[in-house]
């Protein structure tokens, strides 16, 4: 396995209750993190509790390709390399059909599928330049197997999967690799906004689930895991 000691890693969805733990064990790993998010004073008590300097957050609207181009200018100040990409920002709407709103899908594939174009658009020059780097992206399972409710969710995640092996094919003769993690329920806030009868203490713990992006952070250079799920043991809807 590699060390992440060291290394420059990005972390987007850094708010968030996946991101926030990942960015914890990134930071307690030895390696140099910077963070990305929506919410600016969040963004700050996570800097703070991880002894993160000030130069290495910048709030951010990912689908917004201004703001994609400062996040980068910003992180650039910051690090001069980047060693590993972790996506794992993006929102979640589950309604069914009859309840989806043009508006709801919309931002399901800006946040989930434009927003990622842009981050790897921004990005990935400065890793073709060193000829090595890191990508990971959490579809979700819901990426991988769809479910009702979550046309617009789904979309935008099986979206992410196709341009991300697009994007593999064009990388083929480079050291940078690319991987997908499928993650089922997670203990979050993601589930609070969402009318859905789900059984929360039977979800994957969210710092499990960072775990899980702390381990594919380290995995060796002579080899990439193209994909893994991560799913409960038990169903968690009702």
């Amino acid at each position: 396995m590699e060390t992440i000691k060291g290394k420059n890693i990005l972390v987007t969805g850094a708010t968030g209750g996946i991101g926030s733990h990942t960015v914890k064990l990134l930071a307690s790993g030895g390696a140099n993190v910077f963070i990305t998010g929506r919410n600016k004073e969040k963004l700050r008590q996570i800097a703070l509790a991880n002894k993160l300097a000030a130069e290495r957050i910048f709030a951010a609207d990912l689908s917004n390709s201004t703001q994609v181009e400062l996040l980068k200018e910003n992180y650039f100040k910051a690090f001069q390399t980047i060693d590993v990409l972790v996506n794992s920002s993006g929102v979640g709407i589950i309604k069914p059909l009859e309840q989806l709103s043009e508006t709801d899908f919309l931002q399901s594939l800006n946040a989930n599928l434009l927003a990622s174009f842009l981050l790897i658009k921004a990005f990935l020059p400065a890793m073709k330049e060193a000829k090595t780097g890191l990508i990971i992206n959490i579809p979700g399972v819901l990426g991988k197997v769809p479910m009702a409710g979550a046309a617009a969710y789904s979309a935008s995640k099986y979206g992410l999967v196709g341009m991300m092996q697009s994007i593999r094919e064009e990388l083929k003769r480079t050291n940078i690799r690319i991987t997908n993690l499928f993650m089922g329920g997670v203990d979050t806030s993601f589930w609070d906004a969402i009318d859905l009868r789900v059984q929360k203490d039977k979800m994957i713990v969210a710092e499990e689930a960072a775990k899980a992006i702390w381990f594919l952070c380290q995995q060796p250079v002579s080899g990439v895991v193209s994909e893994m799920v991560l799913q409960p043991f038990n169903h968690q809807a009702i």
